[in-house]
């Protein structure tokens, strides 16, 4: 039950953090609501878990094996995050008043945690610092992989929220865009760590 609370307390402070997924959440629920971004949460709370279980079973010595791979895969990453940012910058639920964007959908959100690398640094944390050799490994990625669903699911909400209740405060579409490019900006810069090698 202790390892549970520790692994509960980690996947809370890392997943109720700014980060890529949480900027975007906010920008969806300032942009389009809750019940249109419903999917955009889904594909982060069940993708991120999915990702941890691969990286528990394996994927992790296939990078060790194969660090070029790796590489790939942060830089593809971080081009679709910088990607992203511009969709983000220039999005506006409405313009003209007709829907002229839409939020991730489940797929997207899910597949993102691929590329996301704060998502990688996390996983990769997590089953690194809470499974030990001495036990059996696949129930304690699986314990891991469910813990990080049942926070990941209440810290999204959270910052889906923030999105909707800014919303009430941004009064026009000027004020929104301004929003929406200073998100922008803010996911560029949570990537900025990555970039360095």
């Amino acid at each position: 039950m202790e390892l549970i609370l520790t692994i509960a307390l980690f996947a809370f402070s890392s997943g109720i953090t700014p980060g890529p997924n949480n900027i975007m959440l906010m920008s969806s629920g300032v942009n389009f609501g809750v019940k249109r971004s419903l999917p955009h949460l889904s594909g982060i709370c069940i993708g991120f878990p999915t990702m941890v279980l691969a990286i528990g079973l394996g994927l992790s010595a296939v990078f060790q094996t194969y660090p070029l791979l790796h590489s790939i895969i942060k830089y593809v990453g971080i081009s679709y995050m910088l990607y992203l940012a511009w969709l983000i910058a220039n999005s506006s639920a409405k313009m003209n008043g007709k829907d002229t964007a839409a939020p991730l959908s489940f797929l997207q959100a899910a597949a993102f945690q691929w590329v996301n690398p704060k998502a990688w640094i996390m996983g990769i944390g997590a089953v690194a610092t809470f499974t030990t050799m001495s036990q059996a490994l696949t129930p304690q990625v699986f314990t891991i992989a469910l813990v990080f669903f049942f926070i990941a699911v209440p810290s999204a909400f959270v910052w889906l929220g923030f999105g909707v209740a800014l919303k009430r405060l941004l009064k026009n579409q000027r004020q929104q865009k301004i929003f929406n490019v200073t998100m922008a900006l803010l996911l560029v810069l949570s990537i900025l760590p990555m970039i360095r090698p």
